[in-house]
Parts: C-alpha cells; structure tokens; sequence
C-alpha cells in the first residue's frame, strides 16, 4: 500500500478514477447513491480548481483503493457553508473534509485513521483554521436497506476526537438506488479544534 498526498491541480490525472471510487463506495449503506461518473468528474473538479484542496491517495500497486478529500470551506459549496454561517462560524475558520472512500476489503486496515491524520495535519500546516469539520448524511434506524450488520461511524469518528453538532444541519439532494428522481436527505456536521 501506498499513501499519496496530491494537492489542487495536481489531482487532474486521478479524477476519473476517484469518480469511480466514489460511485462504486457510496453505492453501499447509507449513501445508497444511484450515482454518475460524469455527475462525480464535474464535482472533482470544483475541488481541484481550489490550490488548497488536498487529496489523500490509497494505492494498492497503481490502483486507487481509496481516498479523502479536504478543503478550505470557503472553497466548498453554498449550501455547505450556511449551516455555519446561520450558527454564527465564520466559513473562513472551518476546514471541510469532503469525503473518505475506501474499497470494503480494505477496511479495518488503519487506512480510515490515516485520512483523518493526513487532513488534519495539511489543516494545521495551513495555520487559520479553528475547525475540523466533515457532514454525514442521516438515515432512519428503521430504513428498509439498513444491512443487519451495520454499524454506524460515531464511535469511530467520537475516538477522532470528533463531536456531532446536531445544530449543523443541511439537506443535500441524490438520487438513491432503485429511485427514478433525486431526493433530499438530512446531512448533520461533526466538528473537531483543528490546533
């Protein structure tokens, strides 16, 4: 395995393969993202235009097994900015992280802690930021595609050091699997210090 960090533009070659990842990943619980690649290209590459985006690389050989993503938040979009804005943060002072995607057979492995590490190290080296802060989407406990086994993140994202603000909230539209129009679907923020 081979981690590598690429920033802004320098992430251009690996976009369409990310697309796929990030397609293939959210497919699963509780994304159930029907999904595009062309729908995933268009939005990596709002995040390359930003010179501050980071992009951290798992590879297996010269395939892309997983990923995360971050980026100054007044570089991300409108809609992820107001929640903060209505609770009185100022955007300048939070760091987005966009998403970590990791293939299932390669779980378990320390990978999801090293994303974490690695953005919230470059947003430390950036040196303004207050805030660490990522969204997850909230599905219903009852949801009839909930796989038995399934277990949340919370844990995992509480040992981060990382705190859920039910009070950052937003919706944000996909289209789920097997749905013929895209949907809105509740998002909340997790929020960590970033020094």
């Amino acid at each position: 395995m081979q981690i590598k960090i690429v920033q802004g533009k320098a992430v251009t070659p690996y976009i369409a393969d990310l697309a796929g990842l990030r397609t293939t990943v959210f497919r699963a619980f509780p994304y159930l993202y029907e999904g595009s690649e062309d729908y995933e290209v268009s939005y990596l590459a709002t995040y390359a235009q930003s010179p501050e985006s980071l992009f951290v690389l798992a590879l297996d050989g010269e395939t892309i097994v997983g990923a995360s993503t971050g980026v100054p938040m007044t570089d991300a979009s409108d809609v992820f900015k107001a929640p903060f804005v209505a609770a009185g943060i100022d955007p300048e002072t939070v760091f987005y992280f966009g998403e970590s995607v990791l293939l299932s057979t390669y779980r378990g492995t320390g990978l999801g802690v090293r994303f974490f590490e690695e953005r919230e190290a470059y947003a430390r080296q950036l040196g303004r930021f207050d805030w660490c802060a990522f969204c997850a989407v909230e599905r219903p406990r009852n949801h009839p595609l909930r796989p038995a086994d399934y277990v949340p993140l919370n844990d995992f994202w509480n040992r981060r050091g990382y705190a859920h603000r039910a009070d950052l909230r937003m919706m944000l539209a996909w289209q789920d699997i097997g749905e013929a129009d895209e949907t809105e679907k509740p998002m909340s923020f997790w929020l960590k210090p970033a020094r």
